[in-house]
């Protein structure tokens, strides 16, 4: 499976944006990007969140501002049966830049140019941006746009942190996509058992030292690194939805090691998993 381009203008008709509502029993996992700029808000549902090289946990509330062209996907657990519902707000380059000349956009065009490595803003602080969303969603024409610059200087002013690293520089063509798609979905599926780096080369049929310099270059970190950003994230979930023993939570994230996963995570998230769970 590769990142597929999603033709939005295709969608928009006689709309400068798009604004829609997802409903939906689970998000699957599309790996995709697009030359649109996206705006997404979690209203229901839960799971893991992919952009650019980050991998989190998501909720209730999640807000996330993505620049063009940024890979990324949401996905819902597996095990879990919920109805996910999601408010987008899409809009291009070609909408926005014309407006971004004029000194009153500047911290507009400041917060789009922070947004290419993706921007989650702080759940807590989002009720009056979350208001705007509805009413954009449910009025249209001039209203509707007058409202997007509204809420765009909003966001200017609100706590976020980016999402993807300064390193991570997507690979561009359908071939490449192809081959890191799959390796993803590998990843995705196995990162609980023991992964090895030869298995994962074959997966796209390279030899170990050619999948390790394709991984570095698609992902701007190691094939290592990435598999334990992924499992931190599963045992992040487990600290916090369940009393399970820390060892134990180790052992089903894929780690084979209390004290490696231990010093992993301290490196990961700047705590103890102890401390973590705490918190």
């Amino acid at each position: 499976m590769r990142a597929k381009l999603e033709q939005l203008s295709l969608r928009r008709n006689n709309q400068s944006f798009l604004c829609y509502e997802v409903n939906v029993s689970a998000f699957a996992f599309l790996w995709h990007y697009h030359p649109e700029y996206e705006l997404t808000f979690i209203v229901k549902g839960s799971g893991k969140r992919l952009v650019g090289d980050s991998y989190e946990q998501f909720s209730e509330g999640d807000l996330v501002l993505l620049g063009p062209n940024l890979p990324h996907s949401w996905v819902s657990e597996q095990i879990k049966k919920q109805n996910c519902q999601a408010i987008v707000i899409q809009f291009s380059t070609e909408f926005i830049a014309p407006l971004l000349q004029y000194q009153e956009m500047k911290d507009i065009e400041k917060l789009l140019t922070k947004a290419e490595r993706g921007l989650q803003f702080i759940p807590e602080k989002n009720k009056e941006i979350i208001k705007i969303l509805y009413e954009i969603k449910d009025i249209k024409a001039i209203h509707a746009f007058i409202l997007l610059i509204q809420l765009l200087q909003k966001l200017c002013a609100y706590p976020s942190m980016a999402l993807s690293s300064t390193n991570f520089k997507p690979l561009k063509g359908n071939a490449n996509q192809q081959r890191i798609n799959k390796v993803f979905l590998f990843i995705q599926k196995s990162f609980r058992g023991k992964i090895s780096l030869k298995k994962a080369a074959a997966v796209i049929h390279l030899s170990e030292s050619a999948f390790c310099k394709f991984f570095k270059r698609a992902c701007g970190k190691s094939f290592s690194d990435y598999v334990n950003d992924i499992r931190v994230s599963n045992a992040c979930q487990l600290l916090i939805e369940t009393d399970k023993p820390i060892a134990q939570v180790a052992f089903e994230s894929g780690f084979e090691s209390l004290t490696y996963f231990n010093r992993v995570f301290l490196r990961k998230k700047n705590v103890r998993p102890g401390r973590f769970r705490k918190m």
